[in-house]
């Protein structure tokens, strides 16, 4: 049998700390080594037992969240994954916390509906395991349901399969782009390299809801490019770049030579909503050679089939390489699939987009 994940989970909340300890250890694959109700307890167990991940509140007595990552990065890098309430307040935080080195978010579990508890205990139990496998030490930066496994869905819940007949390279190109774990603060980094006037771009990265929309404000004031949360029917534009919004499926959509986005619901699909592959494929059957595929860090294999649909339709495509992703597993998938063209580092992810912008 595979070793469990071991967890530390951080919280004063000791209602929180009960009820994620049940999501996670609902997972056979996860085992919570411990619990802390703030962070010297938390430093205590640590040496006492090093966790393989460790959950982290942002508010907490004595030290807040941020404080202990910082201090727990410099001393002993370990997989963090952030676990806040859902608010706007919270959302900036979240994402200081990224920059700071958590590997991703998690929203804290609610009792409610049962659909909605075994989605929320699926994800959490998803991200603490994609957490396991991150790349934490040497990392530099600019400072599963309730009961178990579930079916993971594929794209065709949401839209039929692309006819397999490439399209013309008629329109602008449409740079479509999928991430997760590691992805936020890759994808600062892949957008401070672009220019005002690069194609447009629309991207699926997993983050819950609310949490997408604090994070394109941040990347509007980094980048040169227009930075914001997709809404429904936002057309895609040379200089603009879509962000999907958490708990969202965004669909890449065309109406004679211009393209917008259609933002829905729907079921999780390999897991996620927002998910890649949805993306993906949405581009494979609107956008066909017009289209370039960008499979980025993560974890699993959401966007590898998708990317291989736009590949057969005419799509380039490519994927950040091992050495530099966080997570070196949805990249992996898609090149294993023989859906990418191209693999290369984090660093000439701008340069090949803008080269291919060229060549048209």
């Amino acid at each position: 049998m595979a070793k469990k994940v071991r967890v530390l989970i951080i919280d004063d909340s000791a209602s929180v700390r009960q009820t994620l300890s049940r999501v996670l250890e609902a997972d056979p694959e996860i085992e919570v080594s411990g619990t802390a109700s703030d962070p010297f307890m938390a430093a205590r167990k640590i040496q006492e037992e090093i966790p393989d991940v460790i959950t982290l509140d942002v508010e907490m007595p004595r030290m807040d969240g941020i404080t202990f990552l910082r201090k727990l990065m410099a001393q002993r890098p370990i997989p963090v994954v952030m676990c806040s309430s859902l608010t706007e307040q919270g959302s900036e935080t979240l994402l200081q916390a990224l920059e700071a080195g958590a590997v991703d978010v998690i929203l804290k579990p609610k009792i409610g509906a049962a659909d909605h508890l075994a989605e929320a205990g699926m994800r959490i139990c998803e991200v603490v395991k994609s957490a396991a496998h991150a790349r934490v030490i040497g990392r530099v930066r600019r400072s599963a349901a309730m009961s178990g496994p579930a079916a993971k869905l594929t794209a065709d819940v949401v839209l039929p399969p692309p006819t397999g007949r490439a399209m013309a390279k008629t329109t602008e190109m449409v740079i479509c782009v999928g991430a997760s774990t590691g992805g936020t603060e890759a994808l600062r980094d892949f957008l401070e390299q672009l220019p005002a006037n690069a194609p447009g771009i629309v991207i699926v990265q997993h983050m819950p809801e609310r949490f997408t929309a604090a994070f394109a404000k941040r990347l509007n004031t980094l980048c040169e490019m227009e930075v914001k949360e997709a809404v429904d029917g936002d057309p895609v534009l040379r200089g603009h770049v879509l962000i999907a919004p958490g708990d969202h499926h965004m669909l890449l959509e065309r109406q004679g030579a211009r393209y917008h986005v259609s933002v829905r619901s729907g079921p999780l699909v390999s897991r996620h909503r927002p998910s890649v592959d949805v993306l993906f494929r949405s581009a494979a059957r609107a956008a066909g050679a017009n289209a370039m595929g960008v499979i980025m860090t993560g974890m699993g294999d959401d966007g590898a089939r998708g990317m291989a649909e736009m590949h057969d339709a005419g799509a380039y495509t490519i994927a950040q390489d091992e050495a530099t992703s966080v997570v070196y597993g949805m990249p992996k998938e898609a090149v294993a699939r023989g859906g990418v063209d191209k693999v290369v580092p984090l660093d000439q992810i701008a340069h090949e987009i803008l080269a291919a912008d060229r060549r048209r």
